[in-house]
């Protein structure tokens, strides 16, 4: 929108002009969703301990977690309106990339809204019935998979490439969609799996889409990826600008969010930020690095389909309890050192990633 503004102002006064780089806008993304969510942050921490809209804490896992019970949750919603705002004030809004990204992120935060309001406000134990969770995501995953597969301007938009080879890619054709449908639906239960936690699942998610930031920029720019033999990919550059936000958003969400937390995210933050990971992660043609710097995520999920499988088909557990933090938890590792100790290991796997960006 203030683009739209910039463009028209720049007839009387030049220096208008400097709005159309997207660094600029990227930067004035992350400041204004971080503004917003300090601003918004105490009056909706406030508001939701008045509506009562607090955590249940499960019984059988840590004892320290007991504390937490009652804390406000559905944070999320925060984390979302400041994206939504800092994206729609500095993206350019005739571009696809931007819509596609944005009308999902926020699709997939309303599955977990519905999903909190019948746990919190409902007392309903079961929330969204799994069976019409998955289904819901998997509607606006296949949905957001046919938009970007229509509307692909070129074959470097629907292959899959690998890292760390140089000129090796697999052209998918209609497997695009279902890849697509795959990585924008797993990312987005990941995410949520990892979320219990106070600041576990929203650090790494920052730096996940900070670094995804930096791929849509270097694969929108013709010269940077022709330079990295990265496919050039023309106008995801503006998913820099909803990168920023996430990230600024989450920095903002995570002022509230640190040990101990004075609000949880909810299924309506962390379904939302991870289907956004995803979708960023396909438009910009790295769904293997995804993999690589959401390994955190990664591993949660395994160790939870690990512990069902194992108790099935053996009666027996791996893990003391599942996902994987609560396990190191129950071992005697204080909260704040199983969370810092998955950020240092995030922090390490985004680096391996974005390495992949000279290591061809």
């Amino acid at each position: 929108m203030l683009l739209l503004i910039a463009e028209y102002l720049q007839q009387y006064y030049k220096g208008f002009a400097v709005f159309q780089y997207l660094t600029l806008r990227g930067i004035l993304g992350i400041l204004t969703a971080l503004v917003m969510s300090l601003w918004l942050g105490p009056w909706m921490i406030r508001t939701l301990r008045g509506l009562q809209i607090g955590q249940s804490v499960r019984t059988d896992g840590p004892q320290s977690h007991l504390a937490k019970s009652g804390t406000p949750t559905m944070g999320g919603a925060l984390i979302l309106a400041s994206i939504a705002i800092s994206t729609l004030l500095w993206g350019d809004l005739g571009n696809r990339y931007v819509w596609i990204v944005l009308v999902t992120t926020l699709l997939f935060g309303a599955i977990g809204w519905v999903d909190d309001y019948r746990k919190v406000i409902e007392k309903n134990s079961r929330g969204l019935p799994g069976r019409w969770k998955y289904f819901w995501q998997s509607v606006f995953g296949l949905g957001a998979a046919v938009a970007l597969y229509v509307t692909a301007q070129g074959p470097a938009e629907t292959a899959l490439i690998f890292p760390f080879l140089k000129d090796v890619s697999l052209q998918l054709g209609l497997g695009f969609v279902v890849l697509t449908y795959f990585v924008i639906v797993g990312s987005s239960n990941a995410v949520n799996l990892t979320d219990g936690l106070d600041g576990l699942a929203i650090l790494p998610t920052v730096l996940v889409g900070g670094a995804l930031g930096i791929f849509a920029y270097l694969s929108g720019h013709a010269t940077f990826a022709q330079y990295l033999f990265i496919p050039y990919i023309p106008g995801v550059g503006e998913l820099i600008i909803f990168c920023g936000a996430l990230v600024g958003a989450g920095l903002g969400f995570l002022w509230f969010n640190t040990y101990p937390a004075q609000v949880f995210m909810g299924d309506v933050g962390a379904l939302a930020l991870g289907a956004a990971l995803g979708l960023v992660a396909v438009a910009v043609r790295q769904e293997i690095v995804l993999f690589i710097m959401g390994g955190v995520f990664v591993v949660e999920t395994l160790s939870v389909v690990i512990q069902v499988a194992s108790f099935k088909l053996r009666g027996k557990r791996v893990f003391r309890m599942a996902p994987i933090h609560h396990h190191f938890e129950l071992k005697g590792w204080p909260e704040p050192r199983v969370i810092v100790r998955f950020w240092i290991i995030t922090v390490v796997l985004v680096l391996i990633g974005l390495s992949t960006l000279k290591l061809r």
